[in-house]
């Protein structure tokens, strides 16, 4: 597994492991370390993958587990912005192969026709100099899917276009350096949103949001210029920080805490 040339010539760097706790656990102890970024982190499995909420994320071998650490990559007010910029590259390099059936799904899933296929985790901490650390984790299924989640999901390989994990990081990599850089630190963001509401998944239609316990039922109507996802409720519109969205005919099983991330 390699980088191209045009990504090292740029800075970009790569280490890959053969089994890891978690491939954003080794980008954030490197940050630590005083690593200057552009690095990313690969595993073929990892033994801790993690998801959102400190759920767990199943990682085994066939799939894609990789993390880009960047270092001072914008504002810290800008840097929730990442997620979109890597979904919308994540759905630049999947949809060469799937198509407009790949949708991204508020705030962090790709999904294909609702099947979850990949999961973005974006986690930040202040480096010993100051500086801020921010760790971009993408999980793809590329050879299989685990069974039992409170969602479907599926694979690459289930759906006809058995990729590896070295190939789709190859079209990854250069997609996510190309959005980074529209991206601008932030003072690109309106392209990177209208990127992703051209991807979205359940625009104009029906949803649930939960935010812990609490569940909010209205419609979903876009994205704000913060990325605060837009939900018409009978109280009124509502703008969401953080949250799992339900979409129709996705089963919901309440105690669940295995998740793909």
């Amino acid at each position: 597994m390699r980088l191209t040339a045009r990504l090292t010539g740029q800075g970009y760097r790569l280490e890959a492991f053969e089994s890891l706790g978690s491939t954003n656990d080794e980008a954030m102890a490197r940050a630590r370390e005083g690593d200057p970024g552009r690095l990313w982190i690969t595993a073929a499995r990892q033994t801790g993958g993690k998801g959102r909420l400190g759920r767990n994320w199943v990682s085994p071998v066939g799939n894609l587990h990789a993390s880009l650490l960047l270092v001072d990559a914008a504002p810290p007010q800008r840097a929730p912005e990442l997620g979109f910029v890597t979904g919308v590259a994540l759905a630049s390099a999947l949809r060469r192969h799937l198509g407009p059936r790949l949708r991204l799904k508020w705030p962090n899933d790709a999904v294909v026709d609702g099947a979850k296929l990949a999961g973005v985790l974006l986690e930040a901490a202040q480096t010993p100099h100051g500086g801020l650390a921010c760790v971009i984790g993408v999980g793809v299924n590329c050879a299989s899917h685990p069974e039992g989640l409170p969602y479907p999901a599926t694979d690459l390989a289930s759906l006809g276009h058995p990729l590896t994990p070295d190939d789709l990081l190859e079209s990854l990599s250069l997609e996510l350096a190309d959005w980074l850089d529209r991206w601008d630190e932030g003072r690109g963001f309106a392209q990177v949103r209208a990127a992703w509401l051209s991807c979205a998944a359940g625009m104009g239609e029906p949803a649930v949001v939960a935010i812990g316990d609490r569940r909010l039922h209205g419609v979903l109507e876009g994205l704000d210029g913060f990325g605060r996802l837009l939900l018409k409720t009978e109280a009124g519109q509502r703008a969401i920080d953080a949250g799992d969205v339900f979409l129709p005919g996705l089963i919901e099983a309440s105690g669940q805490q295995q998740e793909q991330e």
